[in-house]
């Protein structure tokens, strides 16, 4: 059997093409973790852009007056939003943390009414099977207390570290600063210290990554901040009314979190907290929490239409084992990630997976 060595010279080359893409990815993924400021600032600019150019259609300012100008009220905001947040935080948090076990055992006991009010001796389940049962919900909720308690003292010790996150603020207002003001002149370097060839090449592509990206980030942005906006206003105004709500922005940072979430949303917290506290007694505050997460899923609705401009094209299956791979690699963040480098991989291989990817590699045309 002859065997066609120029054949498996070009599948080789296809293969070694696509190993370095994903090698340049994993590079770029842990660079932009360790370069986290600069990524910040980069998300913000992208908001902060529409405002700048509305200053400059109105004002008929220069892009950098227009850019100060827009800069200075946005570093306003973010300083006096984190301050507040930091203290907010930093009290919320260790009042969760010493009173956890008082929830814990609280959570637990209604979980053992709402079971007993099932009557399973009606059905005639063994002692061992009820046993086995109760242990097992023991145990569930004590991952549960110890997953929490991690995580609270996570959130304290990094609300602790002022002078980090001083530093982590600065380099970002500074990154900010620059990326608005400069757009064009960092542009313009970076093509400047490039190859012709690479930038050919690669302007195309890194154009269209970017816009892709650049407006699912902003859009997600927006209706993330919308929702926390509205969520957090909603739940200090039902604290001030006089409802059982303890700690609105810790509260409102989770359902921030999953509301990031393709496929899940904020009513993965707030439909079962509602039905919660239903069960728990307190029938106003489950009508209160869902009135309000009515509310936020009426301004997303009408929002999102209007912030995405186009269906990203992965369908949602794909999604979720994006947000499965993300969280076996990296943990919870990996829920968030996964779905942006799907996102990312969609675009750079746009042309072989629209073609086929193994027919791709290995047609012999």
């Amino acid at each position: 059997m002859i065997i066609d060595m120029s054949y498996w010279a070009r599948v080789g080359k296809r293969i070694l093409y696509v190993i370095l893409i994903l090698a340049g990815l994993y590079i770029s993924f842990h660079l932009s973790i360790f370069y986290l400021p600069f990524l910040i600032a980069f998300i913000i600019s992208l908001l902060m852009e529409p405002l700048i150019k509305f200053i400059m259609r109105k004002t008929k300012f220069t892009r950098r007056t227009s850019s100060i100008l827009i800069f200075i009220v946005v570093s306003l905001i973010i300083l006096g939003a984190l301050t507040w947040g930091i203290f907010t935080l930093f009290s919320e948090a260790s009042n969760l943390l010493d009173d956890l076990n008082y929830y814990i055992d609280k959570g637990y006991n209604l979980f053992q009414n709402i079971t007993n009010s099932f009557h399973f001796e009606k059905i005639h389940l063994p002692e061992e099977v009820m046993g086995i049962i109760q242990d097992s919900t023991g145990e569930i909720f004590s991952s549960i207390s110890t997953w929490a308690r991690n995580v609270l003292n996570s959130v304290i010790n990094f609300v602790s570290q002022i002078p980090t996150i001083a530093i982590y603020f600065v380099i970002t207002v500074m990154a900010l600063y620059f990326m608005c003001v400069d757009k064009i002149y960092i542009l313009d370097q970076i093509e400047h210290h490039l190859p012709k060839t690479w930038v050919m090449r690669l302007g195309k592509h890194m154009r269209e990554l970017i816009k892709t990206l650049g407006s699912y980030l902003k859009a997600e942005a927006t209706l993330i901040l919308v929702s926390f906006i509205i969520s957090i206003i909603g739940l200090y105004l039902l604290k001030f009314l006089g409802f059982a709500i303890e700690f609105p922005l810790l509260i409102a940072l989770g359902i921030g979190f999953v509301d990031a979430l393709p496929i899940l949303g904020s009513g993965t917290v707030m439909v079962p907290w509602a039905i919660l506290s239903a069960l728990n007694g307190d029938l106003k505050l489950g009508i209160a929490i869902l009135v309000l997460f009515i509310i936020m899923s009426v301004v997303r609705q009408f929002l999102e239409p209007r912030l995405v401009s186009k269906n990203i094209g992965v369908h949602p299956i794909f999604t979720l084992i994006a947000m499965y791979t993300g969280f076996k690699f990296i943990g919870v963040m990996g829920l968030l990630l996964g779905p942006i480098a799907l996102i990312i991989f969609k675009n750079i291989f746009a042309s072989l997976i629209d073609q086929g990817v193994m027919k791709t590699i290995f047609d012999k045309n």
